[in-house]
């Protein structure tokens, strides 16, 4: 489906093409999922079952690096599933709140990346995994998805290390609001 997504978006995907594609017929996907609302919810409740882990690379800046160059990677290929379906989940509730789900789900993966940091002393007790990881991966998600710039391992490397250097010189604050 994400294939289909990243050909036509949204307005083109119908349960016709993707049973067509799939090589079913399509009161069986009728059946399955009822809507193409309800496809692109499975799809994304699909990643928060898969076995993505955040790099271990030894170091905080190391593991930042890793995963906004994992980041950009997947923002930047073309045509790119990942922002066709970030775009496409905004079309319904259903598939706004699996995207959140999904969102919710990496970022609780990525608490050990700063749990093993403060264990390594890098950063303070009680630095907040969310907020430093959305301070680290928001500009990617912003340059390209919103804005549709270019965007470089060079850029994600450099968002990773302000994140870092914000944590650092705020003493375990980000900037990026509290969540509610």
């Amino acid at each position: 489906m994400d294939a289909l997504l990243t050909e036509g978006g949204y307005d083109a995907l119908s349960i016709e093409t993707v049973a067509d594609r799939s090589g079913v017929h399509r009161t069986t996907v009728y059946r399955r999922w009822g809507s193409v609302a309800m496809l692109l919810v499975d799809l994304l409740d699909l990643g928060t079952e898969d076995d993505w882990r955040p790099p271990d690379t030894g170091s905080l800046a190391g593991d930042l690096i890793a995963i906004n160059r994992q980041v950009c990677d997947a923002l930047t290929v073309e045509p790119s599933p990942t922002a066709a379906v970030i775009a496409a989940s905004f079309r319904t509730p259903e598939a706004a709140e699996a995207l959140s789900r999904f969102w919710a789900d990496r970022y609780r993966r990525c608490t050990p990346v700063v749990d093993r940091a403060v264990a390594r002393g890098e950063v303070p007790a009680g630095t907040d995994p969310h907020r430093l990881l959305v301070s680290a991966t928001a500009p990617l998600y912003h340059l390209r998805v919103l804005l549709r710039q270019p965007l470089t391992r060079a850029d994600a490397d450099a968002y990773a290390r302000a994140a870092l250097a914000a944590v650092l010189t705020t003493g375990g604050e980000t900037t990026v609001p509290p969540r509610a």
